[in-house]
């Protein structure tokens, strides 16, 4: 099983200054220990229901570059981008530029987006949420087509690119993994079925995984998509290391499920958080 780190909160250590020089370490210790991936969010104001909306919260695709350069071997992206955020041909070329400038370790996590206080508060167009899944899906499509051959031009409903021009291409072949995150079972998991190298869904209880993946399986039955094809991971609510046994048997139950990662998200000082992870559950992970 593949663990990832999931850094969700720019609030500790509490003096801005102290940001970057934290982001780095608790990205050093965790790619020390073997962890494989990290990620960050798509959000510009801390997600309400998590802590304060006025907490601190960084861009994530800058994040990013900056963790490529601090880092050698983990896979960077965001769980997940917000469609709504990025037009899709200046998404494809971020993600471009992120794959390149880490050495081919870009993955293009994508959902529908969701936070309405933050599109509102800084201007981004609020659109039904039907609209925001056909964006989507024109998005992924658009971002497949960029990541070819083809550069020529995509004509959808919302979007209309005279040219998908991407040079250089991404180092990461055929393309950067594409992850659809979330676990909505008419639309997200379908557009996974047809569109996505890996899915991510909520590790709320292993009952609840395994309906969405068995949700999964239909629609890639329904697509003619092969369901081994899709590497299903998981984002792990339960805090790992207040009982370090209850987290280590929950992703037991997710492998038994067919998972291939989880996620896991600091619920202290990120830097003490890498450091436990490191000791405490990451040589027990290894070993499912």
């Amino acid at each position: 099983m593949k663990l990832g780190l999931h850094y969700w909160n720019y609030t500790t250590p509490a003096d801005a200054t102290q940001i970057a020089p934290a982001l780095a370490e608790t990205a050093r210790i965790a790619e020390q220990a073997g962890v494989s991936s990290f990620t960050v969010m798509d959000h510009y104001f801390q997600m309400e229901g998590m802590a304060s909306a006025d907490e601190p919260m960084l861009e994530g695709y800058t994040t990013l570059g900056y963790l490529a350069g601090r880092t050698e071997r983990m896979t960077l992206g965001l769980l997940v981008t917000g469609v709504m955020y990025r037009y899709p041909g200046l998404l494809a070329k971020i993600v471009t530029t992120l794959d390149v400038l880490s050495g081919g370790r870009a993955r293009l996590g994508i959902g529908a987006s969701w936070y309405e206080r933050e599109q509102r508060g800084l201007g981004v167009p609020v659109v039904p949420v039907g609209e925001r899944f056909e964006r989507l899906e024109e998005t992924l499509r658009i971002c497949r087509q960029m990541w070819s051959d083809d550069n020529g031009p995509f004509e959808g409903k919302h979007y209309q690119l005279a040219e998908t021009l991407c040079v250089p291409a991404p180092l990461s072949r055929p393309h950067p993994p594409i992850m659809i995150g979330g676990g909505g079972e008419r639309k997200t998991l379908l557009l996974a079925a047809r569109y996505a190298d890996a899915c991510n869904v909520f590790g709320t209880a292993p009952a609840d995984v395994a309906h969405k993946l068995n949700v999964l399986r239909g629609h890639c039955e329904a697509e003619g998509r092969d369901y081994d094809a899709i590497e299903k991971t998981v984002l792990v609510t339960r805090p790992p290391l207040p009982d370090v046994d209850a987290f280590v048997a929950e992703v037991a139950e997710y492998a038994r499920l067919g998972v291939t990662e989880v996620q896991t998200m600091p619920d202290r000082h990120p830097v003490e958080f890498a450091q436990q992870l490191a000791e405490r559950v990451v040589p027990r992970v290894d070993t499912i």
